[in-house]
């Protein structure tokens, strides 16, 4: 067993930051869990009460390549004795051309492409937008329900989300519209039958059903997209559609593959700009380099965050050369836009998932398929689970009061991550209706942590269910 409690979690300690928290720091920022740690690597993090706990959150997806591995703490320190900030708009460096290099050759695309890189995932949404409009000389940007792109004016706007996201800061920006996201479990446009999307049931063989879903076109969605830009809208004033290829924060709902080339299809014919929104979903998340690489299609621009700098903070917009020199000199940038350490610690991730011709993907795959299929086993056997979605490692579980009527469980998937925590398992919920619970766990755990953090998450289903 690598969990060790030693206290009550949260534990005194913990407790007693908390209540330091609550004088010092303003009431904005949310807190998933009451633990504070001391220091963490690989899978586990150890509180500040001395407790040792797995790790299926990884930050929020951002620590892929595991807590503090040997490679990136290199990396930064070396990086940090030379230099720490020069301003790349004063003083130039190598990390930044070489990390964006190294971005232009991971993305999908035979064209040239280039790559622009700032400090987080809002501020890369923010950046795309930008030079999206700059590039099509238009106004209008199409987002999806139950997408989430950040906190910054622009990127709220694009999020569907209210409360907490937006309630209270509006106005907000003009020209963003939404469309209905295929949520197939929850169709918008057809009751949750689309053509070729069966549904999931205890009597279905489910791991194909899952399969078949993927792979469909949900025409009724796709059409529904489609007549509201042209009636709504006008293709020819929209300047991109931006979409995650897996909802991060609205339930790790992968798009359906036939959808996503309908919507490339569209957007190429009308002269409007793809942008893959794979802050989370990037870096291994869903057993490949990038949840694009599932998809057979490629987006003009992509924004990628999180698991870029292993834990440092840097974002990236890259895409099409074309579009990424449409805006003027000095019309994107920032202070702090890649600085040296956090782009020596993307060069450092990349080596991390080029190490052993990129056993770590390979392994991202394995541990995808382990949850899969407990999930799923778990699904046939409680029936508070109502769907299981997601890609490779990128797997999540949708709670539900009845399968029949499919009412959301938000109180029962809060009992079930309380008691995961309690027992010495991070996780985080997630979905419009916060009943989902999503994994995100460091792509470098081993299957035996992977499995003693599950038996803990099905113990917390057991007990929270009863």
């Amino acid at each position: 067993m690598s969990i060790e409690i030693k206290t009550q979690i949260p534990g005194p300690k913990s407790i007693s930051l908390m209540e330091e928290r609550k004088k010092h720091v303003a009431r904005g920022p949310f807190h998933t869990t009451p633990i504070f740690i001391e220091k963490a690597h690989g899978a586990h993090v150890w509180d500040v009460d001395g407790n040792k706990l797995l790790d299926f959150a990884s930050g929020i997806g951002v620590v892929n390549v595991g807590h503090t591995p040997k490679e990136l703490v290199e990396a930064i320190t070396e990086q940090a004795g030379k230099n720490i900030h020069s301003s790349i708009n004063v003083l130039a460096y190598e990390g930044y051309v070489r990390l964006s290099e190294k971005i232009n050759n991971a993305i999908p695309g035979d064209f040239h492409k280039k790559s622009f890189l700032c400090n987080s995932g809002a501020e890369a949404v923010e950046n795309a937008i930008k030079i999206a409009r700059s590039f099509t000389k238009r106004q209008a940007v199409i987002a999806f329900d139950h997408a989430y792109h950040g906190r910054t004016y622009m990127a709220m706007s694009l999020t569907s989300k209210v409360n907490f996201y937006k309630h209270g800061f509006a106005p907000f920006n003009s020209e963003v519209y939404r469309a209905p996201f295929p949520y197939q479990y929850r169709c918008p446009s057809c009751s949750g039958s689309c053509e070729n999307t069966p549904s999931i049931n205890q009597s279905s063989d489910t791991k194909n059903d899952l399969n078949s879903r993927f792979e469909a076109k949900c025409e009724p969605c796709f059409s529904q997209f489609a007549h509201m830009v042209n009636s709504q809208i006008g293709a020819q004033n929209v300047a991109a559609v931006i979409v995650e290829p897996v909802l991060g924060e609205g339930g790790f709902l992968p798009v359906p593959k036939g959808y996503m080339k309908e919507l490339r299809k569209f957007c190429t014919d009308n002269g409007i700009l793809l942008i893959l929104d794979e802050i989370q979903s990037g870096f291994g998340r869903t057993g490949k380099m990038f949840a694009v690489d599932h998809y057979d299609i490629v987006p003009d621009l992509m924004t990628l965050a999180k698991g870029l700098g292993g834990g440092m903070p840097i974002a990236a917009v890259a895409g099409r050369a074309d579009v990424m020199d449409a805006p003027p000199e000095g019309g994107i940038g920032g202070t702090y836009c890649g600085n040296p350490v956090a782009c020596a610690a993307g060069l450092a991730v990349f080596d991390m998932f080029e190490k052993d011709n990129g056993k770590l993907l390979e392994h991202s795959e394995k541990i995808g398929k382990l949850i899969h299929d407990k999930f799923l086993f778990w699904m046939e056997t409680y029936n508070c689970i109502g769907d299981v979605r997601g890609i490779g490692p990128m797997q999540a579980m949708e709670f539900v009061k009845d399968r029949n009527t499919k009412e959301p469980d938000k109180e029962l998937t809060g009992k079930i991550a309380k008691y995961c925590y309690e027992n010495g398992v991070v996780t985080i919920t997630a979905g419009t209706f916060g009943n989902v619970m999503r994994l995100l766990v460091p792509l470098v755990i081993t299957e035996e942590e992977l499995m003693e953090g599950l038996n803990v998450i099905e113990k917390a289903i057991q007990f929270a269910s009863k």
